[in-house]
């Protein structure tokens, strides 16, 4: 025995499929594999000669606190590691952009702190 009445659903067909930020970031790094040995370069440069450098400034000028020491070796360090285990540019872009961003933080606690070219002497 069938029902009398019948329900029909048209469940509408959506093709295209929402990528999120995270996914687009990490296709592009994908397409970066070419320039690879570039982003090696740069990330090794701009961070171990100019951003630790920078970095190490700031905490020295606003009073050297021994917390902001690690943060600046880890930053520096998995950045390097990263770079020299040869590893594909879908890992090193995002990690040499959190480096980044920690040496960034830091810099701007030690804004927050304070200069004071007092705490440079011995």
């Amino acid at each position: 025995m069938g029902t009398i009445v019948k329900h029909l659903y048209a469940h509408p067909l959506s093709t295209t499929r929402k990528v999120s930020a995270w996914r687009r970031f990490i296709n592009w790094c994908d397409g970066q594999e070419k320039y690879r040995l570039g982003w090696l370069g740069a990330a090794l440069t701009l961070h171990g000669c100019i951003l630790t450098i920078l970095t190490m400034f700031a905490v020295i000028l606003s009073g050297n606190h021994f917390i902001f020491w690690p943060f600046i070796i880890g930053a520096m360090g998995v950045t390097l590691v990263v770079n020299l285990a040869a590893m594909p540019t879908r890992i090193t872009i995002p990690v040499f952009f959190f480096s980044v961003l920690v040496d960034i933080m830091i810099i701007i606690s030690c804004i927050v702190i304070g200069f004071d070219a007092a705490g440079t002497t011995i």
